[in-house]
């Protein structure tokens, strides 16, 4: 049988959770490996449904591999013919994955034209792209944005045909509303928060719809596109809905089991923290963890009485994390400890800053005029060190002309170095105990022949960064997760504190 004509038994009907409630009160998010295909989103719907007390507006990022791409389909258009765009093998593999899954989940026919519409209004976009040979920032964005348009209206449709009501809103319907950074825009919260909360609020009487909505998307304020919250920006999404519903949890469903002691690609022995700060949370996206995007805590912090909990929707049965705007840290030592690879130290050296003012000023002017972002800081008497990510400010073409430039400027005032392959270790910790845990770290790093080239402790005051060569960071954070959280079944407790 063709892979589009399949179509497997009907489950069961699912109970529609939450029809007694007056309004939402949770959030829960899902991201693409949870909704990957037809299997997955039965077994997201299967979630949703197992709360019958809660009545959720459900946040979705695109299926699989979606989104990557999309952006591959973009690079392709900009060197194959035009009549070669509706065969490209990536729009191939995204149009099968959605009307197999249309088929599988048996979605009402109207659905199934409307994806067909969206695949063809990309098609579309693709062959503008190979025409005009340019692909902008604003483009992509609308680019990736059919990912979340297609996933939610599906899944929307097969809750419909399980007996549970729902209505599917692309994010900017909702009022979503951006500055026009494409590709990273920043959420403009006096124009959205209330939108949102007026859209989703059920006027007496009004059906209890699930409310399914997509992640990572927004329109800007001034030019009405199309805009993205930057890669992981479901997280915030849903963050946002959760403050703008002044609720009191929003779920991030991953597929780990909640935030971990370390990078478990690199750490065979991680454990869950079972809870956190939203400050610590914040620290371990920027500097690395994969499982929330960096921005995320920002409107739980606006909101003030809004927890997030993340949990794995491959076993759901994992109490996964708890992150809270205040926790009990009297018996922490190390929260979690993660790697972020391939950034670039500069150093800056000049005798002027002996005794001098506005010698820093001066220093960070610079930055700011190539609109340049710091990751860590460290400063002496004569001397200024720091770590940036290239690759984060500047495409891949653009990194050694764009660095050049920056040690230009920076020469006319100091002398300026270059390392690059540096990494930073951040153990997102007690600092309290700040004594003890760099007497440890850096006994540990000393047995390993490994030299630290900067040591930065962050503002925030629940962060120690240590940069060191690229080539030896993953063993740097092997050993140090042995010091701090020991082997596998030593009897740790979870939070970086020897028993």
């Amino acid at each position: 049988m063709h892979l589009l004509q399949a179509r497997t038994p009907a489950p069961l009907k699912l109970q529609a959770p939450g029809q007694a409630l007056s309004q939402v009160d949770v959030v829960y998010k899902f991201g693409g490996s949870s909704v990957r295909d037809a299997e997955r989103m039965r077994e997201v719907a299967d979630i949703v449904c197992s709360f019958p007390e809660h009545l959720p507006c459900v946040v979705l990022s695109a299926m699989g591999k979606t989104t990557n791409m999309l952006l591959e389909c973009g690079e392709l258009a900009l060197s194959c013919h035009t009549d070669q765009i509706g065969s490209l093998p990536p729009l191939r593999a995204i149009r099968d994955l959605h009307l197999a899954t249309c088929a599988e989940l048996g979605v009402e026919p109207p659905v199934r034209a409307e994806v067909e519409r969206l695949l063809n209004e990309l098609q579309q976009l693709l062959i503008g792209i190979n025409i005009m040979q340019d692909l902008t920032a604003r483009a992509k964005d609308s680019l990736v944005s059919f990912g979340e348009r297609m996933a939610t209206r599906i899944f929307a449709s097969y809750l419909r045909s399980q007996g549970v009501p729902a209505r599917q809103h692309d994010a900017w319907d909702l009022g979503f509303t951006t500055d026009d950074n494409f590709g990273n825009g920043d959420i403009i919260y006096d124009d959205t928060l209330p939108k949102v909360c007026a859209a989703l609020t059920f006027k007496p009487g009004a059906p209890r719809e699930l409310p399914i909505v997509t992640g990572f998307l927004a329109k800007a304020k001034s030019s009405r596109a199309i805009t993205t919250l930057g890669r992981g920006g479901s997280d915030l999404s849903a963050t946002v809905l959760g403050a703008a519903l002044q609720l009191k949890e929003v779920q991030v469903w991953k597929d780990v089991d909640g935030v971990l002691s370390s990078d478990p690609r690199i750490v065979k022995n991680t454990r869950p923290v079972t809870e956190l700060t939203f400050e610590e949370a914040t620290e371990l996206a920027y500097f690395g963890a994969q499982v929330l995007h960096p921005l995320a805590m920002q409107p739980a912090i606006r909101c003030g009485s809004l927890s997030v909990r993340v949990k794995n929707s491959y076993n759901r049965t994992a109490p996964g994390s708890v992150i809270t705007a205040t926790r009990d840290l009297s018996n922490t030592v190390v929260t979690s400890i993660v790697l972020k690879p391939n950034v670039t130290m500069v150093d800056i050296h000049s005798t002027r800053m002996l005794g001098a003012h506005g010698f820093l000023s001066k220093v960070f002017d610079v930055f700011a005029r190539h609109q340049v972002s710091v990751d860590v800081v460290a400063t002496s008497e004569v001397s200024v060190s720091l770590t940036l990510d290239p690759k984060r400010i500047w495409n891949d073409g653009e990194v050694d002309e764009e660095i050049d430039r920056l040690v230009y400027d920076l020469e006319r005032i100091a002398t300026a170095s270059i390392t690059r392959d540096a990494a930073i270790v951040s153990l997102i910790c007690n600092v309290s105990r700040t004594s003890e845990i760099l007497q440890r770290s850096f006994s540990v790093l000393l047995r390993e022949g490994i030299s630290v080239s900067m040591m930065s402790q962050g503002a925030s005051k629940v962060n120690i960064s240590l940069v060191i060569d690229a080539a030896d960071g993953q063993r740097a954070v092997k050993a140090l997760h042995e010091e701090f959280f020991g082997s596998e079944g030593c009897g740790c407790n979870g939070d970086g504190a020897a028993q």
